[in-house]
């Protein structure tokens, strides 16, 4: 198998930071390992990741979190997102950015080098659908989204 380092032109839209709106109803699951060697998920947005280019991710995540101890402790994460008939696999090195000072929405950041890209596909059955939410109140979300993604560019 050949080790892809960069994310697929598809992967890239969904993390593109644009179209937020459009965006609202995926989810993806980050991946982390427990101090005690216990895998642990969390579920993330498009408001919550964000592409810089296919090598390289931006995360933010809330402080004090299990994720966001494991991810501070460790440096290493899997990125799972299902996104139009494809399962994308995204093993990340984590680098902590701290959060910002004059941050809206003090979350921490990490910058995520991709280290490992995998897509995969049944040839036996369509992937029809990944985690899908619905947000209580989209307006409000996705503005803190489209701020949180301003705050991880910066």
């Amino acid at each position: 198998m050949c080790k892809l380092l960069k994310i697929s032109d598809e992967l890239l839209e969904l993390l593109n930071g644009n179209n937020l709106e459009n965006k609202q109803h995926e989810a993806m699951l980050l991946m982390t390992v427990t101090e005690d060697g216990w895998p642990h998920n969390a579920m993330v947005s498009a408001g919550e990741v964000v592409a810089v280019d296919k090598e390289n991710l931006r995360l933010a995540l809330w402080p004090g979190t299990t994720t966001t101890n494991n991810c501070t402790r460790a440096k290493k994460a899997t990125l799972v997102a299902v996104y139009k008939g494809t399962v994308h696999y995204i093993r990340l090195a984590l680098s902590p950015l701290g959060v910002l000072e004059d941050a809206k929405h003090p979350l921490e950041r990490f910058a995520a080098k991709v280290e490992f890209y995998k897509e995969d596909q049944a040839k036996y059955a369509d992937i029809t659908s990944g985690i899908q939410i619905a947000l209580k109140d989209p307006s409000a979300v996705v503005a803190r989204w489209k701020e949180t993604i301003e705050e991880l560019l910066r």
